[in-house]
């Protein structure tokens, strides 16, 4: 991992200073709001008469191909004091599809207007927060819904056009106009041009889409459970993780408007996407990961390690290729499914929140760069901190399966096995339903389980599963799994609430206004005593062994090999637990089954998996050093229900 370089502190001693002086002389009105850290920004500024206002920004593309560049809507709130003197402002953007047709945030907020059609509330607590502080807040809606022209694209150029355009615009380098179709132009004189954009899952994937293009003035980028290529959200390694394609998505956000006039994107979507999971241009356009060498823009990723919507494989790729490019990083990582980090650690997040932008747009040095990289929840609110990510000493062990004493019930060690193991795919059973049965022998699964440890055992970052296998039909999907065996307590993040339960109490986060409240029902964590944690999953089309980016059919008793990505995590086994691999067919619900009901042979001497411990295969032998895989018992372990393909949008109820 490249050496950590410290932020630049960009503001000038005197503007500090004035800033300083300034909040001793203005009183807010009804601002209601936490202080900030000492040196930060305060809550000078009255939320109440924030300039609103909305303006329409011209993004040079003709997605709906009525003839007219599309112009994308922009809602903004900012403080009426710095404008009125002259003191240019940093900008916060939210750029979402969802602003109308499916709300924001735990309570599935929408946009609302008042008479002169300025926005009254705004979702989420962003502008009640930050606007007494002295930024903006922007709050876009992408191409093609809610108030903007144009078409959504899912992810493709008109999707981060919407937003892109916007920042140009902040930095004087686009058009807008003060109505979506008159010919009054709209400045933007007000802001430094300094952006931070934040949003969750499509919002998210949003920033990351818009960091990958380099463009100037956004300074950082918050993604939270954001998608970082649009493949892995319908795919991984050509099995289907969906049964549908993005122009469901599209059509799903498009407005009425926008439904009546992109039938040709629609088409280009269905087209480009084909449900055999081979890669496409349409794919290419959409992969943010391999354009992070444009990214200037910090990163502050936060991430549910149980997402299954958005799912650990998004993090992994774009945070190594992000170190790659020397981007200043900062991460937290969840027990939780989709859920936002206002919604698990709400105080901790506003004021980590709150400093960040403050170091990144106006220029404090809180020392926020100085302080750990990486906040892992080990349990339900209890944190660890790494000081980077992954830590230092992670390296990768290969481990062998081997044959145990009955069939499918194998160890798992360092010593390169033999033999062969052999199930059936049963696309009615889950990781659940094997994991529960580590121990006894089935037909639908081969597992494989070290002795109890004899010391605690870290696995940072992203694994990998080589796996031989011989099918007997010309179809087949594997899965490889990762399982903590033993006693704990987690988040639930297989309920609805993927992990916490919303209360009926409220908490308030910023200043008010008749119309946009910042108070929000406080949550806590939703738990399940388990026998069993999964740790990491992976997937992928045997079909797909030559090649990720194109699949072919199999021949029925010939041996392929192929190497399953399974998604970064951070997760520590604990002493007398023990580690198994699982190798399986469908994993219901987390993708769809192939065509034919395969039985699959494995080659035991050429399948392993490489799992990044800290410490390396020294750790690993440490901690398996004298140990033996425990006889097989017959009873059932308890997990989490069964995991659920619950969303095929990538935002969820939270």
């Amino acid at each position: 991992m490249p050496k950590r370089t410290r932020f630049t502190t960009w503001r000038p001693l005197a503007t500090a200073a004035a800033a300083a002086l300034l909040a001793t002389l203005i009183t807010p009105a009804a601002v209601q709001a936490a202080p900030a850290a000492p040196g930060g920004s305060k809550p000078v500024y009255s939320y109440e008469n924030a300039i609103r206002e909305a303006v329409w920004v011209d993004t040079g593309l003709d997605g709906d191909r009525d003839g007219k560049t599309d112009r994308v809507a922009v809602d903004i709130v900012r403080p009426r004091e710095a404008a009125r003197q002259g003191r240019k402002i940093p900008v916060i953007m939210d750029a979402s599809p969802y602003y109308s047709c499916c709300g924001r945030g735990n309570e599935s907020q929408k946009k609302t207007y008042d008479a002169q059609g300025r926005v009254a509330q705004m979702p989420l607590y962003y502008d009640n927060y930050f606007v007494p502080r002295g930024y903006a807040f922007v709050g876009v809606d992408l191409a093609g819904t809610n108030r903007s022209d144009g078409c959504v694209d899912v992810g493709g150029r008109a999707d981060v056009q919407s937003a892109k355009a916007v920042v140009d615009w902040l930095n004087g380098r686009a058009k807008a106009y003060t109505s979506r179709t008159g010919a009054a132009r709209a400045q933007a004189g007000w802001t430094n041009g300094r952006t931070g954009m934040i949003g969750k899952s499509w919002d998210g994937t949003i920033a990351n889409g818009v960091a990958a293009t380099g463009v100037k003035g956004l300074k950082t980028i918050v993604p939270i459970s954001a998608i970082s290529s649009w493949y892995d959200y319908y795919f991984q390694q050509g099995a289907p993780l969906y049964d549908s394609g993005p122009e469901w998505l599209s059509d799903y956000v498009n407005s009425p408007e926008a439904r009546a006039k992109c039938g040709a994107v629609q088409q280009k979507l269905i087209d480009g996407a084909p449900r055999t999971g081979d890669r496409t241009p349409l794919w290419t356009e959409r992969d943010y990961v391999k354009a992070a060498r444009k990214v200037k823009a910090s990163v502050f990723l936060v991430h549910g390690m149980q997402d299954l919507n958005v799912r650990m494989k998004h993090v992994g790729p774009w945070w190594d290729a992000l170190a790659k490019n020397g981007v200043e990083r900062k991460i937290w990582l969840s027990q939780t499914g989709h859920v936002d980090p206002f919604d698990f650690r709400r105080g901790a997040w506003v004021k980590t929140l709150h400093r960040w932008f403050d170091h990144e747009l106006m220029g404090y040095d809180n020392g926020i760069d100085r302080e750990p990289m990486a906040d892992i929840e080990r349990a339900p609110d209890r944190w660890d901190t790494s000081r980077v990510w992954p830590p230092s000493g992670t390296r990768a062990a290969t481990l062998r399966p081997g044959l145990g004493a009955q069939a499918g019930v194998g160890t798992l060690g360092l010593r390169p096995g033999h033999g062969t193991e052999s199930f059936t795919d049963d696309p009615k059973l889950s990781e659940t339903d094997w994991a529960a049965r580590i121990d006894q022998p089935t037909p639908e699964k081969a597992g494989f389980v070290t002795g109890p440890l004899t010391r605690d055992l870290r696995l940072s970052g992203s694994s990998e599963v080589t796996v031989t296998a011989t099918p007997s039909t010309p179809t087949a999907h594997l899965s490889a799994v990762l399982v903590d065996i033993g006693p704990a307590t987690i988040r639930d993040y297989a309920d609805a609430g993927e992990g916490i339960t919303t209360l009926a109490d409220r908490t308030c986060w910023g200043a008010s206004t008749t119309g946009d409240s910042p108070c929000f029902k406080e949550t806590k964590a939703k738990t399940a005593d388990v026998d069993y944690t999964v740790v990491s999953r992976g997937w992928a089309d045997l079909g797909n062994h030559a090649s990720d980016d194109k699949g072919s059919p199999l021949t029925p008793g010939k041996r392929y090999t192929i190497t399953l990505d399974l998604a970064a995590t951070d997760h520590v086994v604990r002493k007398g637990h023990r580690l198994a691999l699982i190798v399986a067919g469908t994993d219901k619900d987390l993708i769809d089954p192939p065509a034919d009901r395969p039985k699959l042979t494995l080659d035991l001497s050429r399948t392993s998996a490489r799992v990044p411990f800290t410490g390396g295969t020294a750790a690993f032998a440490r901690a398996t050093a004298g140990t033996a895989s425990a006889a097989p018992d017959a009873t059932i372990l308890d997990g989490v229900r069964e995991p659920r393909t619950t969303h095929r949008v990538p935002e969820g109820n939270r």
